[in-house]
């Protein structure tokens, strides 16, 4: 698989970074079959986070083998210092490990949000502490919604995260002011040299019936090869992305790792063919359940 620079990091990450929501309600023994199709296919990033059901519980027991060739990232999305650093130092017991490679601070999506986590008590000093004892390797912020790449771009100002977990698809990138607000960020990031990570890459739309969902992800996501590999290779043609987050289901893996294989055989121009003539299509923070 191929792997690209998470910016002044340094780790060679490949372009799949596994996401572990997938495994938020899944049993053992079908995480296990998730993890090792991952690690077969070459994906040597895993991101979950605290919140994110039993998964951390679910990527705990393999740690023992597989913790010094994985980059590994959690998340807490406490908003207070002191519950924040409990919540970090929870993770590290529930991952089986006595170090992260990243640990993030989860879905601060608008101002209001990042005036907490910075602000007096607020988060930040928590997972400040973990990378300054050691728990911890870097620093990171991730975000959903609308208004995320204006609120990391100010994240950013305020303080020298190592890395940003972002949106970004076909749709939203059709969208003057989202894209003019991405291509901001990413100005910043290059300045940086911070490791820019992608979310929401193969989501179609919020479900049209919120209470019938095919899938364990809370937006409806592409599920055919074709339009999955356009997705895939229509983000990944943005140098400036280290990697795209696989979508919360297991049963999608698959459909990626097939993307990612067939990236030199997809153009950009056939990509954009493909998702411009996709049904239905729209962003997926019209409404967002959380």
């Amino acid at each position: 698989m191929q792997q690209r620079r998470l910016g002044r990091v340094g780790h060679q990450s490949s372009v799949l970074i596994y996401g572990a929501a997938a495994l938020a309600e899944v049993d053992q023994d079908t995480a296990d079959a998730s993890v090792q199709l991952a690690l077969d296919a070459g994906i040597n990033h895993f991101d979950v986070a605290a919140s994110y059901g039993d998964a951390e519980l679910r990527l705990g027991p393999w740690m023992p083998t597989i913790r010094d060739r994985i980059f590994l990232a959690t998340k807490t999305g406490l908003r207070g210092r002191d519950e924040a650093w409990a919540q970090v130092n929870q993770s590290l017991e529930r991952l089986q490990t006595d170090h992260l490679d990243l640990i993030q601070i989860h879905s601060v999506g608008d101002l209001e949000e990042l005036d907490v986590v910075t602000g007096p008590g607020g988060s930040l000093p928590a997972v400040v502490r973990a990378r300054d004892e050691g728990l911890a390797g870097a620093v990171g912020i991730t975000g959903h919604g609308h208004k995320a790449p204006a609120a990391h771009l100010e994240a950013l100002r305020r303080f020298p995260f190592d890395t940003v977990l972002s949106p970004l698809n076909y749709v939203l990138g059709q969208d003057p002011a989202y894209l003019a607000d991405y291509q901001a960020l990413v100005a910043e990031i290059q300045a940086q040299d911070v490791g820019l990570m992608i979310i929401k890459t193969v989501s179609r739309r919020n479900w049209p019936e919120p209470d019938e969902h095919g899938y364990t992800t809370w937006y409806e996501p592409f599920d055919d090869q074709e339009r999955i590999g356009a997705a895939v290779a229509w983000v990944l043609s943005h140098p400036e992305v280290t990697g795209i987050a696989t979508p919360g289901d297991v049963r999608l893996l698959p459909l990626l790792i097939e993307a990612e294989q067939r990236l030199p055989e997809t153009s950009l121009a056939d990509a954009e063919q493909v998702l411009a003539g996709a049904g239905d299509y729209s962003s997926p923070f019209l409404r967002i359940p959380f």
